[in-house]
Formats: structure tokens, sequence, C-alpha cells
């Protein structure tokens, strides 16, 4: 094992594509990856398609796509909090990413339709995340790539500014390789939830984990504890608002609900608390995981009529139905007089719906009523009405290492020579606050390839 130039530490996306650059530079690529070989690729095997600049219509992208107007969309969802440049270096970098993608075995289909039509911005995987996880390591493993599963990284041996050695378990043994560089794309610490607990409080308990249980954190504790600079808020995570009866650890994608921008969301209370309606899903949906998670015993329910049920993705597990609010209020343990109180409130606001139109903004908003809905606002009048109970789904987490352009890492005295990271582990480098549908992938492609390139430059 000590005959590797690199050792890259993860599974996933960003990996991958470390690790692919790199041995298509001459190196030879060990990948660690702490997950058994049926459950390899992290939260990337969970993922469905990649947001993509582009100047005019390419593969499955239509029309054009433009850094600018892509940079806008990033800062509106972050209010600001992003590294601009590393932000640009990441936009622009993603069109050249879709060929190089194409090459390496991903294949791509046209975007979905209803709330998460994305054609004109990102390229949906055929056969979705765990799709491009396999295509990427038929790739590596042609390229001579050895790839190590169940491979439990504990230690990096800091020595001033080099890593020495990495230590970790593998079938019950411990080891100990030097490679010449080193590439971190282990992702976040989302699966600790006693970490998380540190950062949220008791909340964290009621948090649901939506992808892989492996990201636990322990290589991004083990090189924080040794001095590495660091990168964002433990608080600041990709969050979103999944099905409350999704399981603990990994449910995936598929635990998504988008009924939100055609429901009203109540907390246990069966209290209105945000505007249902304040864009377009795909730009939206990922503040309802801190939403929920700001609520009671961190719930939340979603409540629609008949109108709504085929406006948006089905849910992996269907929605309670009743003939009555009430009905439905005493199904999903609500105060029935409350719920009915908040939806006769709700109706009554609503004006001329005329111009409901559900893939775009309509301005079919609510008067008078606070918090407002301000597109798609509906009266729920028409029964049946369906419920869905609402969780906060954490993806990955902010806290990371922090990374220059060439996605090396740090300390307070300078650069670490051959220490780079990419994917997950690094996103809070560009990624303060909020998310960006697609742009997490994003991320991980782009600085994957800059870390295999970098570190391959420097073994040879």
């Amino acid at each position: 094992m000590n005959t590797h130039d690199i050792a890259v530490i993860g599974g996933g996306n960003a990996a991958l594509c470390a690790a692919i650059t790199a041995a298509e530079a001459g190196a030879k690529v060990v990948i660690l990856e702490t997950a058994p070989k049926p459950y390899r690729g992290g939260n990337s095997r969970h993922t469905r398609n990649f947001r993509c600049m582009h100047s005019r219509a390419v593969g499955p992208l239509v029309e054009a796509y433009d850094e600018d107007e892509y940079f806008d969309d990033l800062m509106k969802v972050t209010g600001g909090k992003t590294d601009a440049h590393l932000a640009r270096l990441a936009i622009r970098n993603s069109e050249e990413c879709l060929h190089w993608m194409q090459d390496h075995g991903v294949r791509f289909q046209p975007s979905l339709s209803g709330t998460l039509s994305l054609a004109r911005t990102n390229a949906f995987f055929m056969g979705g995340g765990k799709a491009l996880v396999n295509a990427y390591y038929r790739t590596a493993e042609r390229l001579g790539v050895d790839i190590v599963y169940e491979a439990n990284v504990t230690h990096l041996d800091l020595e001033i500014d080099r890593i020495a050695g990495i230590d970790y378990t593998h079938g019950g043994q411990a080891h100990r390789i030097s490679p010449k560089a080193v590439i971190v794309a282990s992702g976040g610490f989302q699966a600790d939830t006693d970490w998380l607990a540190r950062a949220w409080g008791p909340a964290a308990e009621n948090f649901l984990i939506r992808g892989t249980a492996h990201n636990r954190g322990v290589v991004l504790a083990d090189l924080l504890d040794q001095g590495l600079q660091s990168v964002g808020d433990p608080t600041q995570c990709h969050a979103v608002a999944i099905d409350g009866r999704a399981p603990k650890y990994d449910g995936g994608i598929v635990t998504r609900l988008d009924c939100v921008p055609f429901s009203i969301v109540v907390n246990k209370n069966a209290e209105r608390f945000y505007d249902e309606g304040e864009d377009v899903w795909p730009k939206r949906y990922a503040i309802w995981g801190r939403l929920v998670a700001a609520q009671p015993d961190q719930i939340a329910y979603a409540i629609i009529d008949s109108k709504s049920l085929e406006l948006f993705m089905p849910s992996v597990f269907p929605p309670l139905k009743a003939d009555t609010v009430g009905q439905l209020a005493a199904m999903m343990g609500l105060p029935a007089d409350r719920l009915c109180k908040t939806v006769d409130a709700f109706n009554a606001a609503c004006g001329d719906t005329s111009g409901f139109r559900s893939a775009e903004l309509d301005g079919v908003g609510t008067t008078g009523l606070t918090p407002p809905k301000t597109n798609w606002a509906r009266p729920l009048t028409d029964p049946p009405f369906y419920g869905y109970s609402l969780r906060t789904g954490v993806t990955f987490t902010y806290l990371g290492l922090k990374v220059d352009e060439s996605a090396r890492c740090r300390t307070d005295a300078g650069p670490v020579r051959n220490l780079w990271a990419a994917g997950e582990v690094m996103a809070g480098s560009i990624l303060g606050q909020g998310y960006l549908a697609g742009f997490g992938m994003t991320i991980g492609t782009v600085f994957g390839r800059i870390a295999g390139r970098e570190a391959a430059a420097y073994v040879n």
C-alpha cells in the first residue's frame, strides 16, 4: 500500500473525480472508502443532477445559463455569504465538466417535469447518482486506481507543513501508509448526531439524515484538532423538509417533499409560520429544513386539497387523506379547531386565482395575512384534503476545511504542501448558508478535478 503516490479519502463524486484526474495524469492512486462496497459513493449516490453554466443549448440543457445569472442565483440563496472568487471559479469550470463527465461514463436525460423542471440550469443523470457513482468506479478501476472498502481513516499525521502518514483500520487490522499526497473528500459530520447536538442543541435529536450514515466527520475533526484552518458555521448545513416518516439515515432524495409551494404549512399548534410561496421550489426548498427545525418538536405539516395533488413529484409514502379539514387534523394529531381556523383565515385572504400558473412565479397571493403567501395562493376548498408530516432532513454540514483556488488546505502558518480537499468537506468555503439545487455536485466535480490535477502535479 505504500507504493501509492496519492491517497484519496472518501468514495463519493468529489473523491472519484479527484482519483480519475490524478490517475490520468500518471499518478498511482488509492481510494480509502469507509463504506462497504454496496453503500459506496457517500451522498453522491442519492443525487440526480448537476448545475451547469453554458453559453448555448448543449446536451440535455436548453437555451443558455451564463456566469452572472448563475452567480446571482447563488447569491440569493446564500444571502451573499459566499467566497465570490471560489464561487465564480466553480461556476466557470462547470461548463467544461459536462463533457468531461460524459467522457468518463456519465449519461444524461431530459430534466424532470413539474416543480423540478430545471431544463435550462441542471443536467439530470440517467439512472441518478447511483449510476454516476458506478460509472466513475468502473472508470477508476480501468485506470488502475486501487479501492479499499471499509477503510476507516482515523488519523492524518501532520508534520509542520506536510502529511507524513495516514492511519486507518481495515478488516480488524490497523494500517499506516505514507503517500506523497493526500486528497480529503470524506464529507461533512452530519451523521454524528452528538456533534450535531453540540452545534444545534437538543433539537438535533429530532433531525433525520438524508444521506449516508458513514459521514461522521472523523477526518475533519482530526485535521481541525491539528490546526488546519476551518471555514463555515457548524449550525449551517444543507437541510430540507423531508417526509416525517423517513428513516433516520439514508432515506435519500426520494424522501423530499415538493408539495410546500401549493400547500399551507403549519406547526404542531396548527399555526402557519412562513411564506410557502416565496419563490420557485428549486431555489427555496433548502430553507425549509431550518424553518422546520425552529418549530416546536422540530415537526411541521403540509396540507393541500385535491386541486394540487398532481402538481408536484409524488411522495414516496402516500399522504394522509380525509374528507374534511377537521378529520385530517385528527389523523395528524393536530388541534382540529385551530387548524380549521387557520385554513379559514387563509381561504379568506385568497383573492383572484385566475392567474395561477404552477410552474412559475404567478403573483397569486394572499391579502392581509401574516405571514403572507405570495405565489400559488389558492383556497383549500376541494375535498379530499391531504396531509404530509415534515421533519428536518440534513444532507451535509458546512463546517469544513478552508481551501484556496487550488483546493489546497492550510494552517495558520501557511499551506500544507501535500494536502488538498474537495466536495462536502470544503463546501463551506463557498456555501455560507442556503443551497442551490445541484450545486453540491458542481463543487465536488470542479474541486475534485482541481485537487486531482494539483496533487498529481505535486507528486510528478
